[in-house]
């Protein structure tokens, strides 16, 4: 799954009201960004690197497996696939969106 594939399926997930109530950023490297903020209603995804309350450092092939199910974020976490900066919050609640 390529960034603006991963960029949709997100947007498609978020929705116009995630209940997240934070920015996210998934971080791909060199591969790009994905930028979530669901501060505000509707929600908005991106891929403009902007500072966020959480960032998820994670692989682009890791990210794509996560949307499709095939990695669970615990496991992924467990195992190293991603890494959690800053608020740890947003990211346990973000299993009920993704």
């Amino acid at each position: 799954m390529d960034l603006q594939a991963c960029t949709e399926a997100i947007r498609t997930k978020v929705g116009n009201d995630s209940g997240l109530n934070a920015t996210l950023k998934f971080d791909c490297g060199a591969d790009g960004v994905v930028f979530v903020d669901a501060t505000t209603v509707p929600n908005t995804v991106s891929n403009d690197n902007n500072d966020a309350a959480c960032t998820i450092t994670i692989a682009l092939a890791d990210l794509g497996a996560l949307l499709t199910g095939q990695l669970n974020p615990m496991n992924g976490f467990m195992m190293g696939k991603l890494k959690v900066a800053g608020d740890m919050g947003i990211a346990m609640r973000l299993q009920s969106v993704v």
